[in-house]
């Protein structure tokens, strides 16, 4: 939604996802998970990675087990997260603001020029290093993570938080995801969604872009 059309609207709040839309660290969840699976005797391809698209870590933990028809103990799963978080960690230690997505950093500064309030609604533990990294954390009014949330998406509880942190009404707000678990965790939280991707598959989305650069002037 271009910022015109966003104001005219009467939106108040906009909140962001992380990954996919701010910056790409999928890749280094990947390679992460990827490096787990191997540890364990199984690939793991880009495709089974879909899956885990806009899902938690322990979730997606889970997934990873399934497709190597792997099973561990209680015990030994908190490890393994662990182990895949210590993995993406150590590869996202090297980001800096270079791999913020086109638009990114635009689209937002002018969010805020015009008035609106700024909230980051995300899966991941590890957002607050990552915004830190992209030279980004000022941008943002509330930062609603893994770290404050119990359910995942597609339950709407990181969104519901994030316009609670903001003190807006959802439909005062809008949500930019890039994944259908989070577009549909927006539905649920009555908020309106403009998707980050694909229209084919974000078809649940109010409004479908290629990415945030395209929403500029």
């Amino acid at each position: 939604m271009k910022i015109q059309s966003l104001l005219e609207a009467g939106f108040k709040g906009a909140i962001f996802d992380l990954d996919g839309v701010i910056v790409d660290t999928a890749k280094y969840h990947y390679l992460a998970w990827r490096w787990l699976a191997r540890q364990h005797g199984f690939d793991f391809t880009e495709e089974d990675n879909e899956r885990l698209k806009g899902v938690s870590r322990d979730r997606s933990l889970e997934i990873l087990l399934e497709i190597g028809k792997v099973t561990v103990s209680e015990a030994e799963k908190k490890a393994m997260a662990d182990l895949k978080n210590a993995k993406y960690v150590e590869y996202i230690t090297g980001m800096d603001e270079s791999e913020l997505l086109p638009g990114a950093r635009e689209y937002i500064l002018c969010l805020r020029d015009a008035g609106v309030k700024i909230a980051l609604g995300s899966a991941s533990k590890n957002a607050a290093f990552i915004l830190e990294k992209l030279s980004v954390t000022s941008l943002f009014d509330a930062v609603i993570d893994g770290t404050k949330t119990i359910k995942a998406k597609p339950d709407p509880e990181v969104f519901l938080l994030a316009c609670r942190e903001l003190r807006l009404l959802p439909e005062d707000c809008v949500v930019f995801e890039d994944a259908v678990a989070g577009v549909q965790a927006a539905r649920a939280a009555g908020i309106r969604v403009v998707g980050i991707g694909n229209a084919s598959q974000l078809t649940e989305a109010n409004a479908v872009v290629g990415g945030l650069d395209e929403l500029l002037g």
